[in-house]
């Protein structure tokens, strides 16, 4: 056996492939030698690639550098003997650590669940006996029986049909059974068009085949997908990119700043060794934002469920900022963008243009000629295009309950449902009793029934646009009776079926004939010729309704829509039209720029960048090209989002920054390479969870800039008390409080903020852009400057009051507690006043404000607490200049929004 996964089997003949394989298409493998070949070559699975265990999964949760961070906040309430303390920080570095293993170890499953989807049992011949074998045993050579309703075992090449049709989507996207045939095709045929050849994991829907395994387990089509998903990259989000980069630059400036200031303080200022060790850990406590992780964990889970309101369900939570940075999505076209339900649209019969009304299997909609509702009695050969469709067909259309549920192929039942708009019915098969059929198959590109009416027996046809017109002789025109086809007016029809093809319709022509003979069987030299031509159908798998709208906004929010189909460019084209792909991102119409995976192959790796970027939709792409194109995409910069739901699509939704399975066609391999799945298979979805992604990614940065003044501000206050050679006004343990307190009762309320109204009307941050623009690092520094000023201001005025330390240090603390209260309201919007975004409109966040309001009373006023927090009773008079202290921070951040407002500039920062 000579032949390898290279081997283009579909060019080769049933007598190449059984020489190559050794194999009597007849008798089958012998059982001896079909045991050799499975030693040899191994069984037919799908080998799923060996994980690392679980503990070591676990552990490398804690390598990054913001877990270090808090590891060393940990280690050091510890050492201060602050248990309570250390347990909340180890408590969230623990729950960190679980929800990332769980989340790695759920996207370890997708290829395992990949090497399930070729099991099967077969019919295979061996021995020259029939012998029902699990698909694992099948090896190459071997001689397999295909029925209705069975599963593909493996890649194998068709020696006998007989109007077998499978469904392939799961490979190369295509709703639409395909009909296989015997014979040769060229080395190039891409795999779609490869009718001679059926694929592990694919079904058959129809019809009897005999084929001969040329290809098992890993070098199946399937087992290529498998090896492509190992080779996606696990990819960081933007916003994990941005904190770790931030985390890491933050533990060098903590351990820098503590070695410096503890030499400073010996060399300097000749302070006691053991002193300046309590100051260094004050400091580094004061400066770790403890309450980040928790923060960006917790925010990101209420996105999940606010994702899930709204169609989206979230695999992995990092998903839901990442949806938020998308600056493309890829989208498949067959039910994410369109309704999967194909839907006649035109209708040319009698020399009559007719439009129909509606979309989908729901038979609702009007037949219109010239823009009016038609009479069906008035218009006679469109009556007889419509009754053909109706009954030469073997699909149905039922009404349960308040739907209606389609059986069998989605073309035929188009046509049921144009009939049904009409008001004709399926009972027209009781007065038009059908005899014989010759079903469709692709050799012949037709379908024709015999009926009988009572009076006569008549033929009715349906096929492709070429091969009725060549069998017809006349075709019938309103008001004139049947006339005779000329060279002139075949022209002239094909005319009209281009012109409906161009649109991206799919034409069927229609033709009928009488018969006079007794004959109750029909054969293909009866309707050779003599058809009477009737009319085409037209049709299309319409976009959905929302969908248009839902693009239109992500082009607002400048984010590019690339369609990625296995349909033909033509159709392509036409549904992109129609949802306005040929718009720019400032709205201006543009051509749509197209190209076809055969033509993707022609160009290298580097020239596949340019055209990835450039390019609206792909048509008949293959399953390697759509990974490819994520990956050229990505190269670019570009944040990317990948639709899918077929086994095909699986490398690209794991390539993806977000992989978007659907969830009612999807397959379990497409779901488990995911990192999003829409409940409703819905483009829309994709919107609403992108404008739900921008809202998280805004709160988190609302967040990090309420927070990090505090972080920064204490940090000051400690510095310039050792630098100075001052009493420290806060203590390490006091710092904690501040931290973990005010990230839960105030941070947390941020998450309720309801979303901006401009949000899907910016355009994406930047990929690499640093979490803080410059406008957002002077605000930080405003406020950690307010804090250092209010803090040392204040409670150098207690000391000199006569106020003891721990007033004076209870006065600093809330000082500082309040400043976050009050900067927690300007937060509410980074560019906005706080009085214009609704001021009453988050509830939560004076909910959180009387929560911290408490716990300060507690805190300075209950003994318990006095005693663990070195605290102390303060007077109303202490408060007052708290708050007018506070107040003034607030009003500062105001008028500078304003200003930064009016006279911005667009420099970013490299933080």
């Amino acid at each position: 056996m000579q032949g390898t996964s290279n081997t283009s089997w579909h060019s080769l003949t049933t007598e190449q492939v059984t020489t190559v394989l050794d194999v009597n298409p007849e008798q089958g493998l012998t059982q001896s030698e079909a045991s050799n070949r499975l030693q040899k070559f191994g069984e037919n699975i799908i080998s799923v690639k060996k994980e690392k265990s679980s503990l070591v999964s676990f552990l490398l949760q804690f390598r990054q550098p913001l877990v270090l961070i808090l590891v060393i906040a940990g280690s050091i309430t510890a050492m201060l003997q602050e248990w309570v303390d250390t347990g909340v920080i180890f408590g969230v570095v623990i729950a960190n650590a679980i929800i990332g293993f769980i989340q790695e170890h759920k996207a370890g499953k997708a290829i395992q669940a990949l090497s399930q989807i070729v099991k099967s049992e077969n019919v295979v011949v061996r021995n020259n006996e029939k012998t029902r074998l699990s698909s694992r045993y099948i090896v190459q050579g071997d001689v397999v029986q295909l029925r209705s309703g069975e599963k593909i075992p493996a890649d194998m090449h068709l020696i006998h049909t007989k109007d077998l049709k499978i469904d392939e989507s799961i490979l190369t996207g295509e709703s639409i059974s395909v009909q296989k045939k015997t014979g040769t095709y060229p080395s190039d045929t891409i795999l779609a068009e490869r009718q001679n050849m059926v694929y592990g994991g694919t079904l058959v829907t129809n019809g009897y085949g005999v084929g001969i395994v040329v290809l098992t387990g890993n070098d199946t089509e399937t087992g290529k997908i498998s090896q492509t998903m190992r080779k996606a990259e696990e990819l960081e989000t933007p916003l994990t990119r941005r904190i770790s980069y931030f985390s890491k630059n933050l533990l060098f400036v903590i351990l820098g700043l503590s070695v410096l200031t503890f030499v400073f303080g010996i060399l300097v200022v000749q302070r006691s060794a053991s002193e300046l060790f309590m100051e260094v850990v004050a400091l580094s406590v004061s400066v770790i934002p403890e309450g980040l992780p928790a923060a960006i964990t917790i925010t990101l889970a209420i996105g999940v469920g606010y994702m899930a309101k709204r169609n989206a369900i979230i695999r992995k939570l990092p998903a839901v900022e990442t949806l938020g940075s998308t600056t493309i999505i890829c989208s498949d076209k067959t039910g994410t963008i369109t309704e999967n339900q194909m839907t006649v649209a035109k209708i040319h019969a009698g020399g009559k243009f007719f439009d129909i009304s509606g979309t989908g299997f729901q038979p609702t909609g009007d037949i219109k000629y010239n823009q009016s509702n038609i009479n069906l009695y008035d218009h006679e050969t469109l009556k007889e295009c419509l009754i053909v469709g109706l009954l030469c067909n073997d699909s149905d259309l039922i009404q349960k309950d308040n739907h209606w549920e389609a059986k069998g192929d989605p073309t035929e039942v188009a046509l049921i449902t144009s009939a049904h708009k009409a008001n004709l019915k399926q009972t027209l098969a009781e007065s038009f009793y059908r005899i014989d059929a010759i079903p469709f198959e692709s050799h012949l590109q037709f379908m024709a029934t015999l009926h009988d009416n009572g009076d006569d027996k008549i033929i009715y046809v349906k096929g492709s646009v070429e091969k009725i017109l060549e069998m017809s002789s006349q075709q019938l025109i309103d008001g004139t009776g049947p006339e005779n086809l000329t060279e002139t007016s075949i022209s002239k029809l094909y005319e009209i079926a281009d012109s409906m093809a161009s649109e991206g319709l799919r034409v069927l022509a229609f033709a009928k004939k009488k018969i006079t003979n007794g004959n109750h069987k029909i054969e293909i030299s009866d309707v050779n010729n003599g058809l009477v031509f009737l009319g085409f159908q037209a049709m299309l798998d319409p976009p959905r309704p929302e969908v248009i709208e839902a693009i239109r906004e992500c082009q607002s929010a400048g984010i590019r829509i690339k369609m990625i189909t296995g349909d033909n460019l033509k159709t392509a084209i036409s549904i992109g039209r129609q949802i306005g792909l040929n718009h720019s991102l400032q709205g201006k119409q543009t051509d749509i720029v197209a190209i076809t995976g055969k033509e993707l192959q022609q160009y290298s790796e580097k020239d596949l960048i340019e055209i990835a970027d450039k390019t609206d939709v792909f048509a008949r792409v293959l399953p390697e090209q759509k990974f490819l194109l994520v990956k050229a995409l990505q190269s670019k910069g570009n944040i990317v989002a990948m639709t899918g739901d077929g086994v095909n699509d699986a490398p690209a939704l794991k390539q993806a920054d977000v992989g978007i399975a659907m969830g009612i066609s999807g397959t379990d391999v497409a779901k488990e390479a995911s990192d999003v799945i829409l409940t409703d298979d819905n483009f829309a979805s994709i919107k609403a969870a992108v404008e739900e992604g921008r809202k998280v990614l805004d709160t988190l940065i609302k967040f990090i800039t309420w927070t990090l003044p505090t972080n920064f501000g204490e940090g000051l206050v400690i510095l310039a008390s050792i630098f100075a050679g001052m009493m420290m006004p806060i203590l390490p343990v006091q710092i904690l409080w501040i931290n973990m307190t005010t990230a839960l009762a105030l941070g947390m309320m941020l998450i309720f903020e309801p979303k901006e109204s401009d949000i899907m009307k910016r355009p994406p941050r930047k990929p690499h852009s640093p979490i803080l623009t410059k406008d957002l690092i002077i605000q930080i520094i405003i406020v950690s400057t307010c804090i250092l000023v209010s803090v040392y201001g204040l409670f150098e005025w207690s000391i000199k009051d006569g106020s003891t330390v721990e007033e004076a240090r209870t006065i600093a603390v809330n000082t500082i507690v309040m400043i976050e209260i009050f900067y927690l309201f300007n937060c509410r919007s980074l560019t906005k006043s706080a009085w214009r975004i609704g001021f009453f409109s988050n509830k939560f966040i004076f909910l959180g404000v009387g929560i911290m309001i408490l716990l300060q009373i507690t805190f300075t006023y209950v003994p318990v607490m006095n005693e663990i927090f070195h605290s102390h009773p303060i007077e109303i008079n202490s408060w007052i200049k708290i708050i007018v202290v506070s107040l003034v921070t607030f009003l500062i951040i105001e008028i500078k929004k304003f200003l930064w407002k009016r006279f911005k500039t667009p420099v970013k920062s490299d933080v």
